[in-house]
């Protein structure tokens, strides 16, 4: 009976982690479709939009392995809390900057970069995406926290639901952005929207989230202890642990770590190509708007949640997720060969298949990473991981622009060339018949 009431805690516990990855998702993914078009007002072009993106990664690279350490010792609660409170005044900084006078601070027009206008309001967004950066463990944190809470047979389905949660707030972001950005408040609704969405998920963390992790023993509770002296102690029934950080040479000498810290590198690099690039093509060169994009985006998430709900959580009892990030990953690098072509119905193909290719892929090397080492590493595991994402879409974001002044859409088949890379590395996962156990 008692077995069945822990389980039973387990699962409610789920749902406010889950709440809080569809809010601050619904807050990124509500921005998501107009900053193209922000960006290039306030004076900046591809490689701007591209650099934007990358100083969000950069600044991401440095505080997520430190909020993941902090994770491991103070609790996922604490820190995930201090996460959403920089986001929070991210956006409120954000805000501040739709108001600011277009003062011209430096023009640029050359081969490489391009034409564009470096302007306050464009340094401000900067500043806001650096701010959101520092602070941006909340995903690694979110992460460890489900490692936290799931067992090992529920563990590829709950970090679909997680990614589910967070696909339903990529449907309703753009969905809402297109909606409020069509008003005579402009871009105004939708910023001021993902503030008030900052501050929802802040008040789920403070008044809902159960702290999952509490801080580990760093000597014996008992070292001055009456019994003790008088020889009538008690074998302890905890273990010490005296190692409160661990440096990624610890964490590279865990067996598998370094080579799914590639993989995870090289997902994020194939993707944030095409992240970078599709909102610019898609406003050049297939001339969409607003609302088009905003459509878009949100067909793609809703493809992602029927992917990553029934259609994962059917596979991930049947294969291994191994055989899932190995069939995913193939049919995500086919998938942005569509985007090549300027033929609506196409690209929406492409979309359909990129949904279920990174459904697939995902969630299961979310899983597979969270299985590699104990409770203690997952933090640091899951930080180091941001680390590997954030470097890689430093590089893509930054590269990702600059390719596209010069090539275009053929930067497509370039994203798919990469995730292929990945699909034969998931491949020798297979055949080498690679464990888990470290």
């Amino acid at each position: 009976m008692a077995n069945n009431k822990n389980i039973k805690e387990r699962v409610i516990s789920l749902y406010p982690i889950l709440a809080v990855n569809f809010v601050g998702t619904l807050g990124f993914s509500i921005v998501l479709p107009f900053l193209i078009f922000l960006v290039t007002r306030f004076g900046g072009n591809a490689v701007i939009y591209g650099i934007m993106g990358a100083t969000y990664s950069a600044f991401q690279l440095i505080g997520a392995p430190i909020l993941g350490k902090w994770s491991d010792i103070y609790g996922r609660k604490k820190i995930l809390l201090l996460s959403q409170l920089g986001t929070l005044i991210s956006w409120f900084i954000f805000l501040i900057a739709l108001y600011l006078p277009r003062y011209n601070l430096m023009n640029m027009d050359s081969s490489l970069l391009g034409a564009f206008t470096l302007t306050l309001p464009l340094i401000v967004l900067f500043f806001a995406r650096a701010l959101d950066g520092i602070t941006g463990g909340n995903v690694s944190v979110a992460n460890a926290y489900l490692a936290d809470i799931t067992d090992e047979d529920n563990r590829s389905e709950n970090f679909g639901k997680m990614a589910v949660a967070a696909n339903l707030g990529f449907i309703i972001g753009p969905a809402l952005a297109g909606l409020l950005g069509a008003t005579s408040w402009g871009e105004t609704l939708p910023v001021l929207a993902a503030l008030l969405i900052s501050v929802a998920a802040t008040l789920i963390i403070i008044f809902f989230l159960s702290e999952s992790k509490s801080r580990p023993i760093e000597k014996d509770p008992e070292a001055i202890n009456i019994r003790k002296v008088m020889g009538q102690e008690q074998k302890e029934c905890y273990k010490i642990d005296c190692k409160e950080e661990y440096s990624i040479g610890d964490i590279l000498k865990l067996k598998n770590i370094f080579y799914l810290l590639i993989l995870y590198f090289l997902i994020f690099l194939g993707f944030n190509f095409f992240y970078i690039s599709f909102p610019v093509h898609a406003v050049k060169v297939l001339r969409w708007d607003l609302t088009s994009i905003g459509i878009f985006f949100s067909f793609m998430g809703l493809m992602m949640v029927i992917v990553q709900g029934p259609i994962l959580k059917r596979a991930s009892k049947k294969y291994s997720d191994f055989i899932l990030t190995t069939v995913g990953s193939l049919i995500l690098a086919i998938s942005f060969i569509f985007y090549i072509y300027n033929v609506e119905w196409l690209i929406y193909i492409g979309a359909a298949l990129l949904a279920l290719g990174n459904g697939l892929m995902w969630s299961s090397v979310l899983s597979i990473i969270s299985k590699t080492a104990d409770a203690k590493y997952q933090g640091t595991i899951q930080g180091f991981a941001s680390s590997a994402g954030s470097m890689a879409s430093i590089i893509g974001l930054i590269a990702g622009g600059l390719l596209y002044e010069q090539i275009g859409g053929e930067i497509f088949i370039l994203s798919a060339v990469i995730i292929f890379i990945v699909f034969l590395m998931s491949i020798k996962f297979l055949s080498t018949g690679i464990s888990l156990n470290s």
